[in-house]
């Protein structure tokens, strides 16, 4: 499905019904874009000997590996529309209810959640830019259950498969993600994620950049509404990262027995990234306020000069006015009105106050 298709227009982000209000806690109830295609659910299994990739035809296929394999489960669900598979699925990880019901929430905001059935919970937004002009991120809903020997990840069926640059990882060699357990596997789709936030931010970048130079070069023409609408993403991505470094913080404690203990520092790698992101989306918004507040200094000093012009042409003609009034009074006895000459000295008398009063208003710098 195409992500055009998922607002009603570009600009203005499209809010979803909460369908789930009033019932039982624990009832799964899919928020979110209408998705016509079916989800999928594929199932990878690894070690270093070897991969194996395949979509599930049979719930069945869905379950760890069995008789004491030394082998990463990872199953890869594509769509979470689907309540009634989600709901199997949890039943077969034995998953709490609630959390199956954060997974099926694309409203959801990020969070982390340890359950004491010995697995964790991790749900987060991908980010996407959906239009350029102007510009709108559309955030996916990205879930992941890590048990000791296996991987569950939920994606929103909104573009491809965003996971595919790690199974590629996977099927190409023996490297960390596959010597390593599913612990690493978390720590490479979690990179995949925030390396996307770096990618969504040269974006943001680049509009901000294209926008300064038009407040800068046609200011009088320029709207203040691309201003909003970045300073309205900036503040969209800023709401969905920041938790993300509470929770990869959350992870990186010492007292975190899910983690290996050599698989912590790229955790703490992932924590740099997610700080310098937030660092990039808070100089932005900086920016983006300094923008505002230069346009409306422009214009104003630009209405500023407009009016110290006019003010200059009204001293200007506030005595020639005074002049011609009084000689248009029509009084017989205005000795003036009968010289020969009258009209020519009038003309000079003008014209001398005309270039006096502009000789003092550059001597006074106003011109």
């Amino acid at each position: 499905m195409e992500q055009n298709e998922l607002k009603t227009h570009v600009g203005k982000r499209k809010r979803y019904k909460r369908k789930n209000l009033l019932t039982s806690p624990g009832t799964l109830t899919y928020i979110g874009p209408e998705v016509e295609m079916k989800t999928k659910v594929r199932r990878i299994r690894y070690n270093e000997n070897g991969v194996s990739n395949e979509l599930v035809k049979s719930l069945k296929e869905c379950l760890p590996a069995q008789n004491g394999e030394k082998v990463t489960t990872w199953l890869d669900v594509d769509g979470i529309h689907e309540t009634g598979l989600i709901e199997k699925l949890g039943q077969l990880y034995h998953l709490h209810p609630l959390l199956l019901e954060d997974v099926v929430n694309t409203e959801h905001k990020p969070k982390l959640e340890f359950y004491d059935a010995g697995y964790l919970f991790i749900t987060l937004k991908m980010l996407h830019v959906e239009s350029s002009s102007p510009i709108c991120i559309s955030p996916e809903h990205v879930s992941f259950v890590l048990g000791t020997d296996y991987l569950l990840s939920f994606q929103e069926e909104l573009t491809n498969d965003i996971f595919s640059p790690v199974l590629t990882r996977l099927e190409a060699s023996a490297g960390k993600t596959r010597r390593h357990g599913p612990d690493y596997l978390l720590f490479a789709l979690l990179d995949i994620v925030i390396d996307n936030y770096f990618i969504v931010l040269e974006q943001l970048g680049d509009a901000l950049d294209k926008t300064e130079d038009e407040v800068i070069s046609r200011a009088d023409d320029f709207s203040l509404k691309d201003l909003y609408a970045l300073k309205r993403e900036l503040t969209v991505a800023r709401r969905l990262i920041w938790p993300v470094r509470d929770m990869i913080n959350q992870l990186i404690r010492e007292d975190n027995t899910m983690l290996s203990k050599d698989i912590i520092p790229y955790y703490r790698d992932l924590y740099d990234h997610v700080m310098q992101v937030i660092d990039t989306i808070d100089s932005y918004r900086e920016l983006v306020a300094s923008l505002v507040d230069v346009h409306l200094s422009t214009i104003s000093n630009r209405m500023n000069s407009v009016m110290k012009t006019l003010t200059i042409f009204s001293a200007v003609f506030m005595p020639l006015t005074f002049i011609v009034g009084v000689y248009g009074m029509n009084f017989d006895n205005m000795p003036e009105l009968h010289s020969r000459y009258g009209y020519f000295y009038v003309w000079g008398v003008m014209a001398v106050v005309t270039v006096a009063l502009i000789l003092y208003f550059k001597s006074k710098k106003w011109m």
